[in-house]
């Protein structure tokens, strides 16, 4: 299929990706990272009977659009035939693995279920992609949290593992099935080690997002508490927006491996409540508190990544430090929030008028 030409390059035959997980934060900034770069872009959707592509909404085409380079298709990580059909019917030149049941302390209450979706989805991928024998290239979302409680800080690619959650448990078996099938069937499959990576799209009951939509609804004076749980887990967190770019960088290499990505930096969740109410000037000590069920029941401590090999072989490095990143978070919070209580007042005036 010819697409539009990539810039400087001529009209060549348009690469295609396929992106599990491309409604949540990574996979909207990777598509639109592959869109600029070119590709066709393909995503899954688990069906839903309410709308779920907030984040890729504003790159999403008309439906009558004939240039339209990004589709969506009904697929699920349960579901092998529905993974099978599609590797068959688009025949992407990468497949890029971003879905999971992704949220930390949600596992611990959904254990089962984050085993089959998380751990057991990604064997189902990888088994479509071998058994449907398309040439592809495949990238794994690999998880930090699987060094858990290990002894070594800065943690690297051949730092030992201890995770301490189920969702640990269920990257670590994804990771491991990566490198089995890159090992013993010849697949071009890699694991990128992704330390937390936050954004504007983050979701919202993960705990950098919860801070600063706090501040941005305590500023406006609709909340008046913030309840969390351990404020003294350190970790070393980055933007997402450029964390997909080690994604895509990855991919590019002749031959497959596993990538650490990460800052190098440390920071605790109280520094991040600091800079988030100091970015609306206020005093976090005022609104926060301690609420025993946000504790998991069993902590990891320390989490910082050593990049070194990233930036070796991938020439990448992290640009937005952990100021910036806060900073940015809040102000888009903040900004959200405003545009949508100018909306509420639009409706409710126009609303009287009829009246």
């Amino acid at each position: 299929m010819l697409g539009k030409p990539a810039p400087g390059n001529g009209v060549t035959t348009m690469k295609k990706a396929l992106i599990t997980g491309i409604t949540g934060q990574d996979g909207s900034y990777l598509a639109e990272l592959l869109l600029s770069k070119g590709y066709e872009v393909h995503g899954t959707k688990r069906r839903s009977s309410s709308f779920n592509t907030g984040r890729i909404d504003s790159i999403f085409p008309d439906l009558h659009d004939r240039d339209a380079r990004l589709f969506l298709h009904f697929a699920d990580l349960a579901d092998s035939a529905s993974l099978i059909r599609l590797l068959l019917r688009i025949q992407p030149d990468e497949v890029y693995h971003l879905g999971a049941q992704s949220h930390v302390r949600v596992s611990f209450e959904l254990a089962e279920y984050t085993g089959d979706i998380t751990a057991l989805g990604t064997t189902r991928l990888l088994e479509a992609v071998r058994e449907s024998g398309i040439r592809t290239k495949f990238y794994n979302a690999a998880s930090s949290e699987m060094f858990g409680n290990t002894t070594e800080v800065p943690q690297r690619e051949s730092t030992p593992f201890c995770p301490r959650s189920p969702y640990a448990c269920a990257k670590l078996y994804s990771y491991w099935m990566t490198v089995n099938y890159r090992e013993g069937y010849r697949l071009f499959a890699c694991n990128g080690i992704l330390f937390n990576h936050e954004s504007p799209r983050r979701g919202e009951t993960f705990v950098s997002r919860k801070i600063t939509r706090a501040v941005a609804r305590i500023a406006e004076g609709l909340q008046d508490r913030l309840y969390l749980g351990n404020l003294d887990a350190k970790r070393d967190w980055g933007y997402a927006a450029e964390y997909v770019e080690a994604m895509w960088a990855m991919m590019q290499l002749p031959e497959p491996d596993d990538y650490v990505i990460a800052t190098g930096e440390t920071h605790t969740v109280r520094e991040f409540l600091e800079l988030a109410f100091d970015c609306a000037g206020m005093d976090w000590r005022k609104y926060v508190e301690i609420d025993a069920r946000y504790f998991r029941p069993t902590e990891v401590n320390v989490l910082q990544g050593d990049a070194s090999k990233a930036a070796q072989k991938l020439g990448w490095r992290p640009r937005v430090k952990f100021p910036e990143l806060v900073k940015l978070m809040v102000d888009a919070d903040r900004q959200f929030l405003k545009e949508s209580l100018n909306g509420q007042q639009e409706r409710r005036f126009k609303a009287q008028v009829l009246e």
